[in-house]
């Protein structure tokens, strides 16, 4: 335990100077006799409060009635304890108080929802703006400016592993991002309290969109999902012409599947293009009655969806298939690399992977992206057993933090392990390192797919 002692403070005489031991005449005693009541007061305050505190714990341990007795408290009652501490901390982070008419409210079924004010000049207000502001460029040294978008709910996760996870999630974006020289944005506010859940990152997009027009693309990306290649990067320059860039696979589009794409991770090109996708794909999420009756209809159309709520994900496959001579020019379908990357098939073949491959390839070979697709480690359901996603979670991402910690000189235990081990010696010369071991420099730091 830290001992904390008193620091003597020098005279203006130096560090030989003492200071009087005897005072003189009534004024120094009326001093030192406010100064002994002033310390009394203290000294009572604090045994109150102490007291206070004391009551407090032993009523949430023992009870007020149980004083007497010896007996330690039963399972029970350690649970109403460790229940009621939760209760608290809940109502400390968020006000439960803050009522909103909005959450009562269902939009009428007669109107088709909006997500804002119709903009039809986009393009040409935006070129406008990008070109009176030249301080803020969409391209920088030939590249487009990317801003990668993940968030996760304004309350905390039904449990507290789950924001530890969400905090590690966040931490492997940032790494990425700072890489390779892309902005982020973490969001925890609700903008529409229609569009909740998975439709939350609509009006999201859309606002960021028209509040960052020197942003080329806007990079949605799960919560639950981690950059496990951190040397990949995604070839741009592959997309021109293309506006919607999204995982998926063109042959399940054209049977109409429900898998046939992932919003998981996805880019939108900041044009008038992908807000007139936005304001085509958000209908149907506004919830209440019309996200149910749209999810019958999704179901209905949707090959092997089961019938439950519509999510964003079914809403955008089934309006590309509908609408499909309207938006399918502007959309590539991309498999060639892990843009997501399904977990189950991915985490327990991450020691195969450091044993014949590198980082660099973003395919099966190294995923780019791996997605803990119904996993849930915020919430209190999921689809696999909590237990087996959390060890997954930790592999994929102490094999991304790996990577990152190379360059210092670091490894984690194993990759199931949060502990790290020194795998470099120190050096005089570190500069001798970084042209080897930074991501920045490295050989395979290309989009030459």
């Amino acid at each position: 335990m830290v001992q904390f002692t008193a620091l003597k403070r020098l005279t203006s005489a130096g560090a030989g100077a003492t200071l009087p031991t005897t005072s003189n005449g009534s004024g120094a005693r009326l001093v030192s006799r406010r100064r002994r009541v002033a310390n009394s007061f203290i000294n009572l305050r604090l045994t109150i409060l102490c007291g206070v505190v004391t009551i407090l714990v032993l009523r949430g341990t023992i009870g007020l009635n149980n004083f007497s007795s010896n007996n330690s408290p039963s399972l029970d009652q350690n649970q109403k304890l460790v229940e009621e501490t939760n209760r608290v901390i809940a109502e400390i982070r968020y006000d439960d108080n803050d009522n909103d008419d909005d959450d009562n409210f269902e939009y009428p079924q007669n109107s088709t929802y909006s997500l804002g004010p119709k903009i039809d000049n986009w393009d040409s207000t935006r070129k406008t703006w990008l070109h009176g502001n030249p301080r803020f460029p969409s391209y920088i040294n030939g590249k487009p400016r990317v801003l990668l978008v993940t968030g996760s709910p304004p309350s905390p996760c039904d449990n507290s592993i789950g924001d530890h996870y969400l905090l590690k999630s966040i931490k492997n974006k940032i790494d990425y991002c700072r890489i390779h020289n892309i902005e982020i944005v973490y969001n925890m506010a609700h903008f529409d309290k229609q569009l909740s859940g998975y439709w939350s990152k609509l009006p999201l997009i859309r606002k960021l969109m028209i509040s960052h027009p020197e942003i080329e693309w806007i990079w949605w990306m799960d919560s639950d999902a981690m950059f496990t290649d951190m040397v990949f990067e995604i070839p741009l320059s592959k997309y021109n012409g293309k506006n919607l860039i999204i995982h998926g696979y063109p042959k399940l589009l054209n049977e109409k599947s429900w898998v046939a794409l992932n919003t998981g991770s996805f880019l939108l090109r900041n044009c008038q293009w992908s807000l007139d996708l936005l304001d085509s794909w958000a209908p149907m999420g506004p919830k209440g009655k019309i996200r149910d009756d749209a999810g019958k209809i999704l179901s209905e159309n949707l090959k092997g969806r089961p019938n439950f709520e519509a999510d964003d994900q079914s809403a955008l496959i089934y309006m590309l298939i509908l609408r499909n001579n309207k938006w399918m020019d502007k959309v590539f379908v991309e498999n060639s690399y892990y843009l997501h990357g399904y977990w189950a098939g991915l985490v327990d073949r991450y020691e195969e992977m450091i044993q014949k491959y590198h980082p660099g390839f973003g395919d099966e070979r190294w995923p780019f992206v791996t997605h803990f697709v119904g996993c849930k480690p915020c919430g209190s359901y999921g689809d696999y057993p909590v237990e087996k996603c959390l060890k997954s979670m930790e592999r994929a991402f102490n094999f991304a933090d790996n990577q990152v910690l190379k360059l210092y000189g670091f490894r984690h235990r194993g990759l199931s392990s949060p502990n790290v081990k020194r795998i470099r010696i120190e050096t005089f010369r570190p500069l001798e390192f970084v042209s080897d071991l930074d991501i920045r420099h490295s050989t395979f730091f290309r989009g030459s797919l």
